[in-house]
């Protein structure tokens, strides 16, 4: 594992034990709130146009964002530590398997699923 993964890793779970809640972080529960917060994500764009995207993110939205983004990352290295998932490792394994469904000469310039391209 990287070592400012670790480094982070090591905060979150100090944090999450001197307040006892390993208890609440079941698998499930994790999962969940990764989606819950990526639902939260969404509002920061939800019914805004690409201008007002821009607005929005400018005038102070990009700091709810990077928090949004930072509590679905925590969730995630949580739930890969607890599961015993090599986040880094399982995510360069996923490349090459989308490197294989997805190759270039098909899949360039298209928003296709691989089984339509």
């Amino acid at each position: 594992m990287d070592k400012d993964l670790k480094d982070i890793l090591g905060q979150l779970l100090k944090f999450r034990k001197e307040r006892d809640w390993e208890q609440f972080h079941r698998p499930k529960e994790l999962a969940i709130s990764i989606v819950l917060e990526a639902a939260e994500l969404l509002e920061e764009f939800q019914w805004k146009t690409d201008e007002e995207i821009k607005r929005h993110l400018k005038e102070g939205g990009l700091e709810n964002v990077k928090d949004e983004v930072a509590d679905i990352a925590v969730y995630i290295l949580l739930l890969s530590h607890d599961l015993g998932i090599d986040l880094l490792d399982a995510m360069k394994k996923k490349l090459r398997k989308n490197e294989k469904k997805y190759p270039v000469e098909k899949a360039k310039g298209s928003a296709k699923k691989y089984d339509k391209l």
